[in-house]
């Protein structure tokens, strides 16, 4: 066990590295995305909202100094006291020149309190300079860096326009890895076409490189975003709450110990979700994981060691 839970929560995981309360503060730099600006493509992955993703992110109009300080007030509000690791999540947060890179990393990592950062971005968008700036950094602090798998299926991936292949992703996990750079990967469920069986495949495939964490998503189905064009055609199906918490909990015991699970379902802005609904009550998703995996002698690893899987 990890404090409470059967699996290796980022919670245990934060607290046991820096010996308190450690809090993720989102941040919007300022970035676009190659996959949005026309040069791999202009309409972004399709599931992917305005915000890049970033919804729950600062307001980018807003310095990193001002985004920081403003959410950290509201966070101080229900915790009183911890430590942050400066999260950029919106958008491609590594595509954009060194310099600018160095100086938005340095802005969040000068606030009080701060002991790392996350940093999102996409397997494209990570040349030798900039790996060399990630590494720099990492000597002085904790540094993650967040990639979007979503998927193993290049053929998913083609329809949610990711923008690049399986290999690339691959090549990218190599080299920060060879810097000792920790990797924290995505994956989705409930992707277009995508049965039980693809998605416990990608499972699979992370539990097999060489990564240090990974979050899962549920597909949440935004207003204005070319996934609506799927829907509307039915050709997108949700996916029923017992039917996630089911397959969350045999991905959990699938996972060797040692890969820190950061998130086992994604938030939705309630004014842009479509569905599913069931989603937004987020902890009654999260108790219900927790209930299943006790009741069903679950527990992260327990397939990985035994290769058997109920």
């Amino acid at each position: 066990m990890w404090g409470d839970k059967p699996y290796y929560n980022l919670n245990y995981f934060l607290r046991n590295k820096f010996g308190e309360k450690v809090f993720k503060i989102s941040l919007d730099a300022g970035f676009s995305c190659p996959n949005r600006d026309g040069t791999i493509s202009s309409g972004g992955c399709i599931f992917c909202s305005e915000r890049g993703s970033g919804d729950f992110a600062g307001n980018r109009n807003y310095s990193i100094e001002k985004q920081f300080q403003d959410i950290k007030a509201m966070m101080s509000k229900k915790w009183k006291s911890g430590k942050y690791i400066a999260y950029f999540q919106a958008y491609t947060n590594t595509y954009a020149p060194c310099s600018v890179l160095r100086q938005k990393y340095d802005e969040a990592l000068s606030q009080e309190g701060v002991v790392g950062l996350a940093i999102a971005t996409r397997p494209d968008c990570l040349g030798e300079d900039v790996l060399d700036l990630i590494e720099e950094f990492s000597s002085k602090t904790y540094v993650w860096v967040e990639l979007g798998l979503q998927t193993v299926n290049d053929k998913t991936a083609k329809i949610i326009n990711r923008g690049y292949n399986l290999k690339t992703f691959e090549d990218a996990v190599n080299r920060l890895r060879k810097r000792n750079i920790d990797v924290v990967v995505h994956t989705i469920f409930g992707l277009p076409y995508e049965e039980r069986e693809d998605m416990l495949n990608t499972v699979k495939y992370i539990s097999q490189i060489d990564v240090q964490g990974v979050k899962f998503h549920l597909l949440h189905l935004l207003y204005d975003t070319p996934l609506v064009n799927l829907y509307k055609e039915g050709k997108l199906k949700f996916m029923h709450k017992d039917e996630y918490v089911d397959i969350i909990c045999t991905a959990i015991a699938m996972l060797p110990q040692d890969i820190v699970i950061h998130r086992l379902t994604g938030d939705a802005p309630r004014d842009l979700l479509i569905g599913p609904m069931w989603s937004l009550k987020k902890w009654e998703v999260l108790n219900s994981i927790n209930s299943n995996m006790t009741e069903n002698g679950l527990y992260q690893g327990l397939y990985f060691y035994t290769n058997k899987i109920k």
